[in-house]
């Protein structure tokens, strides 16, 4: 199918707009003209009336014989070069006199009704505007008087015109069209640009980025917004580069343990305790990998945006008390002393799986990263109309630098430090995404070997 280039559309686009009004400016042009000779031509008609209606008496004695014995002196030593047609009707409608121009043809009587009107006729085949005025004498018609002019000079300028404007306009339209398409070219070159730089742009390069023009115009705001897009999309590659080999890496681990594990069992024959040892550390780092996959799934789900919300009344009170259940042999285990204030029953309206997986992953970590016979506070408030939870431990707390990292996936803060605490660094990640997509407020405080204390704002 035959198109054309967006060059030549805008340039087409432009001459149909240009065009309508050319033309619309013709024929208003050529309307003044057609008027202004029409009333010019009228004008001369009407002061020839008056002139000759000045000229001709009416004779009441000799049954109303109109006397244009002055006019006919007059008339026949005047030289015209437009030359007016005159004649004059008797009461009966016959013919008195007429002007020597109209040699052996003679003007028409029309009806009455158009007495004093404008009559454009043919004379010898021939145009004329003519008009026929009636001659009173107390109130009573006794004759006419005829004034006509030739139309062939009106008709030709008339024409002319029209036939210039006619000529004109398509020959105006190239030009115009023309011209628009140099300027429409000069106009879309950073659009060229931007094509050129974008055909550069794969998966593997992402660097390249468009040159802003110097005017700050909408095609300057188009490459920005370009170069925008592109900063976004080569973040989210590389994170997705950065996660993939991340997730690679920690799914690895527990596999080579596994794998070593089972390896060693098998070297030789092993006692019943040696068994049982074995199998329920590879149980471990199968339940391990096994969280390790959900964890991953669950933050690929919100990634790719897939996560529907399922608002309900959420009893915040419960959620805790039941999360704490939930780790209770850990808090036991590390013998952390756990304390819980709420001084009244909070409900919040939220998606209730979404905040327990926040608050399992807050109380998770406090456990986790407590030191022994530590301790936990968890608060409930209200300010401002919204709900506040504060989950504090006094455990090894997070380093100033760090805090701006701890979000990130698979980032843990110094984890040689505590070799002995074991996890993904996925966990923030997690509760951070949901954070945003519930709308929660998500603040962390923390200090070196003082503890830390999460902070979440729920409306």
């Amino acid at each position: 199918m035959f198109s054309f280039s967006y060059k030549n559309r805008i340039a087409f686009n432009y001459i149909l707009s240009t065009g309508l009004l050319i033309s619309v400016v013709f024929f208003v042009i050529y309307q003044i003209i057609d008027f202004s000779v029409n009333t010019h031509i009228n004008d001369d008609i009407q002061m020839e009336v008056e002139k000759h209606l000045e000229e001709i008496e009416i004779d009441r004695n000799n049954t109303y014989l109109i006397q244009v014995d002055q006019w006919r002196a007059r008339e026949h030593n005047t030289v015209n070069v437009n030359p007016v047609f005159v004649q004059f009707f008797d009461i009966n409608d016959k013919l008195i006199d007429k002007s020597p121009n109209l040699k052996g043809l003679q003007l028409k009587l029309y009806d009455y009704k158009l007495d004093n009107k404008f009559i454009d006729t043919h004379l010898n085949n021939k145009p004329i505007r003519q008009i026929q005025v009636p001659l009173f004498d107390n109130k009573k018609i006794v004759g006419h008087l005829f004034v006509a002019m030739s139309l062939d000079d009106a008709t030709m300028i008339l024409t002319n015109l029209r036939n210039t404007l006619f000529i004109a306009f398509p020959l105006i339209l190239i030009v115009l069209f023309l011209i628009a398409r140099l300027i429409a070219g000069r106009s879309i070159k950073p659009v060229a640009m931007i094509t050129k730089t974008s055909s550069r742009i794969t998966k593997d390069n992402l660097k390249d980025r468009i040159e802003l023009p110097n005017n700050k115009d909408e095609l300057y705001v188009l490459s920005k917004t370009i170069n925008d897009l592109l900063d976004r999309i080569e973040n989210a590659v590389e994170r997705e580069k950065q996660f993939t080999s991340d997730a690679s890496h920690e799914l690895r681990t527990p596999l080579t343990v596994l794998k070593g594990t089972l390896e060693v069992l098998i070297r030789k024959p092993r006692s019943q305790e040696e068994y049982e040892e074995k199998i329920n550390y590879s149980i471990s780092e199968v339940n391990r990998l096994n969280n390790l996959v959900d964890q991953l799934l669950l933050l690929a789900r919100f990634e790719n945006q897939k996560q529907s919300l399922k608002i309900e009344k959420v009893y915040l009170n419960a959620l805790i008390l039941d999360t704490l259940t939930l780790y209770s042999s850990k808090i036991n285990t590390k013998k952390v002393n756990v304390k819980h204030l709420f001084l009244d029953n909070f409900y919040i309206n939220s998606d209730n799986y979404l905040v327990s997986i926040i608050i399992s992953n807050i109380v998770s970590n406090a456990i986790k990263y407590s030191n022994e016979n530590g301790e936990i506070s968890i608060l409930l408030s209200q300010k401002n109309g919204k709900t506040i939870c504060s989950i504090s431990d006094n455990g090894i707390g997070i380093a100033k630098d760090d805090l701006d990292k701890i979000f990130n996936p698979f980032y843990r803060s110094d984890p040689t430090d505590h070799p002995e605490i074991k996890g993904s660094g996925l966990g923030l990640s997690i509760v951070k995404r949901i954070a945003q997509l519930l709308h929660i407020e998500f603040e962390i405080q923390s200090e070196v070997n003082r503890g830390s204390t999460v902070i979440l704002r729920i409306s």
